[in-house]
C-alpha cells in the first residue's frame, strides 16, 4: 500500500477546541479527533500543524505544500481577512480543502466571507470535528 501525505493546518484559537465555546466546537479535544484519524487512515502519512500566528500558517502551507498530497486548512478568523493565507494556497502545488467546524453560514455576517475559498479545491463546512474527516476523504477520492 501506497502512503499518502496530508497535512492538517489550523489556525487560532483551535488549540483550544474541547474547551472554547463546546456547544459550537464540540467538547472533543481537536488533537483527540486527529489522531483518531491517523487510526483510520493508515495509508495516510499526517503531519499536524497549529499556529495562532499569520505568519507561520503561511511558512507552513509552503512548507508542505510542495512535498504533501494535500492540505486540509481551517484557518479559523484568519478565513475572512487574510490575503497572504490566499497567495500562499494559490502559490503552492497541493489541492487545499477549507474547513470548518461549525456552519459559518448560520453564524455572524462577517464569518460567511471567506478570502482564501476561491484558491482552495473545496470547502466543507458544518459538520462538527467529521469536517476534517471529509476533508480527508475528498483529498482521497478527488485530489490524490
Amino acid at each position: 500500500m501506497k502512503t499518502i501525505k496530508i497535512a492538517i493546518i489550523n489556525g487560532p484559537n483551535l488549540n483550544l477546541v474541547g474547551v472554547r465555546e463546546p456547544d459550537i466546537y464540540g467538547s472533543m479535544p481537536l488533537n483527540d479527533h486527529l489522531e483518531a484519524l491517523r487510526v483510520q487512515h493508515p495509508e495516510v502519512a499526517f503531519t499536524f500543524f497549529q499556529s495562532n500566528h499569520e505568519g507561520d500558517i503561511i511558512d507552513e502551507i509552503q512548507r508542505v505544500g510542495f512535498s504533501c498530497a494535500g492540505i486540509v486548512l481551517n484557518a479559523g478568523a484568519l478565513t475572512h481577512y487574510s490575503y497572504a493565507i490566499a497567495d500562499a494556497v494559490r502559490s503552492v502545488h497541493a489541492p487545499v480543502v477549507e474547513v470548518h467546524i461549525s456552519d459559518v453560514n448560520a453564524r455572524e455576517p462577517f464569518r460567511r466571507i471567506s478570502v482564501i475559498k476561491d484558491a482552495c479545491a473545496a470547502v466543507i463546512a458544518g459538520f462538527g470535528l467529521k469536517s476534517y474527516d471529509m476533508a480527508v476523504d475528498w483529498l482521497i477520492d478527488n485530489a490524490l
